[in-house]
C-alpha cells in the first residue's frame, strides 16, 4: 500500500495527467478554422454547378450531355442560341436548325458544315475517278444509281474525265428541317474552285480546260436518321443553284 505513495509514482503521475491535460487543450478544442469533413457529393456539386453557370470549358465541336442549345425546350440556354453565324433570327433555317438540335443533342453546325466539306470534295474526286466503292457509303440509293450509270457511260464511251479539286471557298447552309420528327435534312450551298476536262479516246479535250480554274457552284442536301447510332450523313440531292 505504501508503494502507491511513493514520491517517483506521484511525480510520474503528475506529469502524466499534465500532458494529458495539454493534449486534450490542444486537440479536443474547436477555433473555427479547422477543415469540415469531408463530403463525397460536394465535389461533384461544384462540378455540376460550373457546367451550369458555364463556367467549364466546353470540348472542341461537343455540347456537354446536360446542355442544350437555345431554343431547344426543356434545356439550360449556353451564351449563343444553335443557328448563330448560320442563320438569320426568326428564320426557316434557324428553325428547323433548332428541331434537329432538339432531337439530336450532339449536333452542331460547324461541325457538320465541316464534315459536309469534306464530304463534297471526296464525291466530287472520287465521281471524276470513277470510284464507286468510295461513292457508295456517301450517296443514298437514287445518288448512287445517277452517278454509277454517269460513270458506266463515260466508260463506255472511252473518256476520262480529269479534275483537280483546288478548294472550297463557301459552304452555307440553305435549308434545314426534321422531317417526321427523326429525318435531318440539311441542303448546302457549295461555291469551289476546280481544275477539269474532259477527253475522249483519242485523247482530245472535248470539255473544260486542264489549265483553267474554274469556279463551281453546287447545292447538294444531306439526310441523317438522327434516331440511328450511325453519326453519318447522306447525300440524297444535287443541283445547281436557282
Amino acid at each position: 500500500m505504501n508503494h502507491i505513495f511513493d514520491p517517483l509514482n506521484i511525480f510520474v503521475l503528475a506529469i502524466a495527467i499534465i500532458v494529458f491535460w495539454r493534449l486534450t487543450s490542444v486537440l479536443g478544442r474547436r477555433t473555427g478554422s479547422e477543415r469540415p469533413p469531408l463530403d463525397p457529393f460536394s465535389a461533384r456539386d461544384k462540378l455540376e454547378k460550373k457546367l451550369a453557370d458555364g463556367t467549364l470549358p466546353e470540348r472542341p465541336g461537343r455540347r456537354p450531355a446536360d446542355s442544350a442549345p437555345s431554343g431547344v425546350p426543356g434545356s439550360a440556354a449556353p451564351a449563343t442560341p444553335i443557328w448563330e453565324g448560320f442563320a438569320s433570327k426568326g428564320s426557316a433555317v434557324a428553325k428547323g436548325l433548332e428541331r434537329i438540335a432538339a432531337a439530336d443533342r450532339q449536333f452542331l453546325p460547324s461541325a457538320f458544315l465541316e464534315g459536309a466539306k469534306t464530304a463534297y470534295e471526296m464525291i466530287v474526286t472520287a465521281f471524276a475517278s470513277g470510284d464507286k466503292q468510295t461513292l457508295k457509303p456517301l450517296l443514298s440509293r437514287d445518288v448512287y444509281d445517277s452517278f454509277t450509270r454517269a460513270i458506266d457511260q463515260r466508260r463506255q464511251a472511252a473518256e476520262v474525265l480529269e479534275t483537280n479539286f483546288v478548294g472550297i471557298s463557301k459552304a452555307q447552309i440553305g435549308a434545314a428541317d426534321l422531317i417526321g420528327g427523326k429525318r435531318a435534312n440539311i441542303t448546302v450551298r457549295f461555291t469551289s474552285d476546280q481544275i477539269s476536262s474532259r477527253r475522249n479516246k483519242s485523247g482530245d479535250i472535248i470539255d473544260g480546260d486542264p489549265k483553267k480554274i474554274r469556279e463551281i457552284s453546287d447545292v447538294w442536301t444531306f439526310e441523317r436518321d438522327v434516331s440511328s447510332r450511325d453519326p453519318n450523313w447522306t447525300l440524297i440531292a444535287t443541283g445547281n443553284p436557282a
